[in-house]
């Protein structure tokens, strides 16, 4: 072989080296980088942190509410009214609801609670808190009392007949217990998940597992915010 022949056979060998170098590092960057995505969408964002909720007066969420066969027709309007320092008032279907200022039911057509406390702020991943609270059932005229723990569980997103929302998920397990007006006892336990997006100023989907009321679902269907 003369003297340019091996210079062109050494050329072509360090590139094809080069080549080999080169496809290997771009697959090690590759396994990297998915890598790099699978471990970030299985790591919950402990890193996201939610404020308390500024509603305003003319905010709507109309939700659809069923028991076992899934719906998405509407069943339960919610029209903000009032809001003041300590509170706020909504109207649901003409009836009103009362709510803290974190927008914990107080008052409802169906219920009556003195400290509910199923969402708190500043609200991240990995809170947790315990309260107590007296209830009252008014279509049963019961009333008793619930012991309850939350846990703030993850942030992900969650998918609603209103659309694709970034959500806290949170479950709660109350321990129930109370009285029916002939005397009978109430006594159980009730467990939720429900799903928190900041950006909805409310509770946009929860599951609920009642001793007594079975198994039920509200979701958000529809959405009309104040600027």
């Amino acid at each position: 072989m003369t003297r340019s022949g091996m210079s062109m056979a050494i050329a072509v060998a360090l590139s094809r080296r080069t080549l080999v170098r080169a496809r290997r590092a771009m697959a090690r960057r590759a396994m990297s980088l998915g890598l790099g995505a699978a471990l970030a969408w299985s790591m919950p964002a402990a890193g996201q942190v939610a404020d308390p909720p500024s509603p305003k007066v003319g905010d709507r969420w109309t939700f659809a509410v069923y028991y076992t066969v899934p719906t998405s027709v509407p069943g339960r309007t919610w029209l903000v009214t009032e809001v003041s320092s300590t509170g706020i008032t909504v109207s649901e279907d003409g009836e009103p609801v009362r709510l803290t200022r974190e927008l914990n039911v107080l008052e409802s057509p169906r219920a009556r609670e003195s400290n509910p406390r199923l969402l708190a702020f500043p609200m991240k991943v990995g809170n947790r808190w315990t309260y107590t609270s007296d209830w009252d059932f008014k279509p049963k005229a019961a009333h008793g009392r619930a012991v309850v723990e939350v846990v703030v569980a993850a942030h992900e997103k969650v998918r609603v007949p209103a659309g694709e929302f970034d959500a806290f998920r949170l479950t709660s397990t109350e321990t129930l217990s109370g009285t029916s007006p002939l005397g009978s006892q109430y006594a159980g336990q009730v467990t939720r998940t429900y799903w928190y997006a900041p950006t909805a100023r409310a509770i946009v989907k929860s599951v609920t597992r009642h001793p007594y009321l079975g198994p039920s679902t509200v979701e958000l269907v529809d959405i009309a915010l104040q600027p």
